[in-house]
C-alpha cells in the first residue's frame, strides 16, 4: 500500500528554517571552495543574533610547547610540509600519494596543548591563498578542541590586499578568487529563496568596479572578486582576518610580522590589535585607509630594522623589549632568511621567514620551537630525505630565472598589465 502523500501542513516551509538553510548554504560554499567542512555551531532551528566581536588576543601565558612558522604565501603543499614538520598535523601517509597533501586529511590537530604562531603573509605569490585561509581556520578549531591553539597574525600582504593593493597576486590567485565568487553567489541565491533571515544576506559585490583600465580584461573578474572578498568588511576579510592579532606576546616572546619600535609600544599593543581589527571589520567603511602603524617603512608589518642582515641596532631592540614586561625576544617574519631560521643580538631578534613558498624563494621548511617557558629554543629542520627532493628542483628554478631575465616568463602583476603600456618593471621588496 502506497504511503499517503504529505499534506501541505506537514511539509516545513523554507521560511520556517532560515537558520538551517543559511547554515547549509555556508557549508556548501565552504566545501566547494576548500574541500573542508566546518563543525556546526549549535542549533540551526532558529536564527540567533551574531555576538559582538571581541578584540584579538594580545597577551598569552607561556604554554608547555610553543612553535612559530614563517610566511606561507599561497603555497598549500609547502605549508602542509611545515605543519607536519612542527607535528601540528598527522604525518604524510605511508603511501606517499598526492592525496596526502589534500587539506581534507590535514585538518585534525595532532599536537595536543601546543600553541603555534604563524607570522602572517598567508596571501599573495601563490594560488592556494583561500585554501590556506580555510585550512588554518579549520585547524585552529581542531586545536582549540584538543587544548592547543593555532594563531596566525597579520602581515604586510594581508594589509596590502585589504587595502586593494594586488601587486603581488598571481594569475592563479585571481582564478581562485573568481571561483570563490561563483560559489559565494550560489550560496547567496540559496539564502534568498527563504524568508526570515535576519540580517538579510548582503551582496559584497555591490559598489565594486567591473572594469580595471590598464589591466588585461581576462583578469577583471578575478580582481573584482578579490576586492569584494578582501576589502574592509568583505566576507573573507571579516571571517578569516578580522580576529587575527597584529602583535602577539606569548610568555617572554613577542611575535610581529615586521617589528616593533618604541612608538608602537607606547601607543599600546592591545590598542593596535583592536584598531586594526576594527578597520578590517569595516568600522570606517569598506574603502577606509589602513591605520598608520601598519602603513609605511617603519610600520609594525613592514619594519626590517631587526630582520635584514646581521648589523642590527641591538641596543635599540633591547630598549624596545624592555618596554614590554617580561619580553626576552622578538620573533619576526617578513624578510627572507636564505640561510634558514637564525637569531642575532644575543638571540633577542629571531627571524623565521625561510622563503617557504615556491612563489617566494622555495626554501626548505623550518620551524622554531620554544619549550620550558622560553628556556629552550631550537630549530626543527627538514629531514635530509625530504630536503633532497627540494634540492633537485634548484636546476629548474635556475632555468626559470634565466627565462625571466630574458623576459620570457612573467609572474605577478606583470602578467596582468597590457603590453602596450610599456611599463618599466622594478624590483620591490615585500
Amino acid at each position: 500500500m502506497a504511503a499517503p502523500a504529505p499534506t501541505s501542513s506537514s511539509v516545513p516551509a523554507c521560511g520556517d528554517l532560515p537558520a538551517a538553510v543559511s547554515a547549509f548554504a555556508d557549508a556548501f560554499v565552504d566545501f566547494a571552495v576548500s574541500g573542508i567542512f566546518f563543525p556546526a555551531s549549535g542549533s540551526t532551528s532558529t536564527p540567533s543574533p551574531t555576538p559582538a566581536p571581541s578584540p584579538p588576543t594580545t597577551f598569552i601565558p607561556s604554554p608547555s610547547r610553543l612553535v612559530a612558522i614563517g610566511d606561507l604565501h599561497g603555497d598549500l603543499p609547502k605549508s602542509l610540509s611545515a605543519l607536519r614538520l612542527a607535528g601540528l598535523v598527522p604525518p604524510r601517509s605511508s603511501s606517499g600519494s598526492e592525496g596526502a597533501d589534500e587539506p581534507s586529511v590535514s585538518t585534525s590537530w595532532a599536537a595536543g596543548p601546543t600553541l603555534a604562531v604563524q607570522l602572517g603573509d598567508i596571501l599573495d605569490r601563490g594560488g592556494d591563498e583561500l585554501r590556506l585561509l580555510y585550512l588554518l581556520r579549520r585547524l585552529s578549531l581542531s586545536a582549540e578542541a584538543r587544548g592547543g591553539a593555532l594563531l596566525p597574525i597579520i602581515g604586510n600582504h594581508e594589509v596590502m590586499n585589504i587595502s586593494g593593493d594586488f601587486r603581488f597576486a598571481t594569475p592563479q590567485g585571481f582564478q581562485e578568487f573568481s571561483a570563490w565568487a561563483g560559489w559565494y553567489r550560489a550560496g547567496l541565491a540559496i539564502k534568498r529563496r527563504c524568508g526570515g533571515l535576519e540580517p538579510q544576506p548582503r551582496n559584497p559585490f555591490l559598489g565594486v568596479p567591473r572594469a580595471f583600465p590598464g589591466v588585461k580584461p581576462e583578469f577583471w573578474d578575478g580582481m573584482r572578486s578579490r576586492l569584494a572578498a578582501l576589502r574592509p568588511d568583505g566576507p573573507i576579510a571579516r571571517r578569516f582576518l578580522a580576529d587575527l592579532p597584529t602583535v602577539l606576546v606569548v610568555g617572554d616572546s613577542v611575535f610581529v610580522h615586521g617589528g616593533l619600535l618604541e612608538a608602537n609600544v607606547e601607543y599600546g599593543l592591545e590598542r593596535i590589535n583592536s584598531e586594526v581589527s576594527e578597520w578590517i571589520r569595516g568600522a570606517g567603511g569598506n574603502n577606509a585607509r589602513a591605520p598608520e602603524y601598519v602603513r609605511g617603512r617603519d610600520a609594525v608589518v613592514w619594519l626590517r630594522r631587526f630582520s635584514d642582515g646581521y648589523n642590527c641596532d641591538c641596543q635599540r631592540l633591547e630598549g624596545v623589549l624592555g618596554m614590554i614586561p617580561g619580553a626576552k625576544r622578538m620573533v619576526m617574519g617578513h624578510t627572507i632568511q636564505t640561510e634558514g631560521i637564525n637569531a642575532v643580538c644575543g638571540a633577542q631578534a629571531v627571524r623565521v621567514d625561510v622563503g617557504l613558498s615556491k612563489g617566494c624563494g622555495n626554501g626548505l621548511p623550518e620551524v622554531l620551537e620554544i619549550n620550558g617557558g622560553g628556556a629552550e629554543v631550537r630549530v626543527i629542520t627538514t629531514p635530509p630525505a625530504e630536503a633532497w627532493q627540494y634540492r633537485k628542483q634548484e636546476a629548474e628554478k635556475a632555468a626559470k630565472a634565466v627565462k625571466e631575465k630574458k623576459g620570457e616568463v612573467k609572474d605577478g602583476l606583470a602578467l596582468l598589465v597590457r603590453e602596450s603600456h610599456g611599463l618599466k618593471e622594478v624590483e620591490a621588496k615585500a
